[in-house]
């Protein structure tokens, strides 16, 4: 089903709008799954009933995410609306049930003592997670461009929601990121020299041919090889795979000794935003940063500091006040 004509369509629609590669295949998957479900039935022949059907499924039986069905429901409606061009109307669907969870937090020195645990090379990376509160996909793909070492800022370009944001930039971090730059451009002058260069974004290497050869677009967490481009078919050199990083950590978490806490690459990006607001950051200020649509998702932090409190204090203190 993966090499369909229709698939083939769809990924065609997607990629004509500029979607990411990681929101094609998230996209195609629940695509297919929809299809499967209905017994391979052309979705053309389909509609808000089916949809419904689904989308119901999958909050009283599979028991997913409430972001889970949101993301499937995106997909559906992409399909319907931009490739099918129908309408689904009002779905009415069972919608799943959301749980609010406090997101894991670590104190100032569980982050020292996990940063002290990795070799220089992921110590940057997650020291960029939490001094600039990156998710992990936006951290790898900074190109050196993105580093604004005069006005402190790191400025992260299709982050969730296809959305450009700056966000803060540590001052003891230049040393690190300087050696780490050079580093990059002397992999990139290498593959230059063969006629590679790293992998760039749209069309971009269409419209300046030469754009590989720019210091500008190098990635700052290159690969360790070339591979080809899954749109261009250009070999190139794409930035590290995000599982890299992920194992770094998992081994330096069980080297810290930290065993009661789950600890994950967005953990240091939850641990960003709880110190800023401890630090008596205003709310605002740290949706901007983390990019946050919605206040509402930052305010999930005041939670984790007990905030929402404000200033409440136990009945029971009035006792030995």
């Amino acid at each position: 089903m993966g090499s369909s004509p229709f698939l083939n369509q769809v990924r065609q629609e997607l990629r004509l709008r500029g979607y990411s590669l990681r929101t094609e295949k998230t996209y195609l998957q629940w695509i297919k799954r929809y299809i499967r479900f209905h017994h391979l039935t052309h979705p053309e022949k389909m509609g808000a009933p089916e949809v419904r059907a689904f989308l119901s499924w999958l909050a009283n039986k599979q028991h997913v995410a409430i972001n889970t069905q949101k993301t499937a429901l995106n997909a559906l409606a992409f399909l319907y609306h931009k490739v099918l061009a129908i309408e689904l109307g009002e779905l009415g669907f069972q919608h799943a049930k959301q749980h609010r969870r406090l997101p894991v937090v670590l104190t100032r020195e569980e982050v020292r003592l996990i940063l002290e645990q990795l070799d220089k090379h992921h110590r940057l990376v997650f020291s960029l997670l939490y001094g600039s509160g990156l998710r992990i996909t936006e951290c790898l793909r900074l190109r050196i461009q993105d580093v604004g070492f005069n006005d402190g800022s790191i400025t992260v370009r299709n982050g969730k929601g296809n959305k450009d944001r700056k966000t803060v930039l540590s001052r003891n971090l230049h040393p690190a990121l300087h050696a780490q730059i050079e580093q990059s451009l002397a992999i990139q002058q290498e593959d230059n020299k063969r006629g590679y260069g790293p992998s760039l974004p749209g069309a971009l290497g269409k419209k300046y041919p030469n754009a590989f050869r720019h210091s500008a677009w190098m990635f700052l967490f290159p690969s360790v090889s070339l591979c080809m481009h899954p749109v261009t078919g250009v070999i190139c050199r794409h930035h590290l795979h995000d599982s890299v990083p992920r194992k770094a950590l998992k081994a330096a978490v069980i080297k810290s000794g930290i065993r009661h806490k789950r600890i994950n690459c967005h953990t240091f990006r939850h641990s960003f935003a709880t110190h800023l607001l401890e630090a008596g950051r205003d709310i605002r200020t740290v949706q901007e940063l983390l990019g946050h649509s919605d206040v509402r998702t930052t305010q999930i932090y005041t939670h984790v500091i007990g905030q929402h409190f404000a200033g409440t204090c136990s009945p029971l203190d009035n006792f030995f006040g």
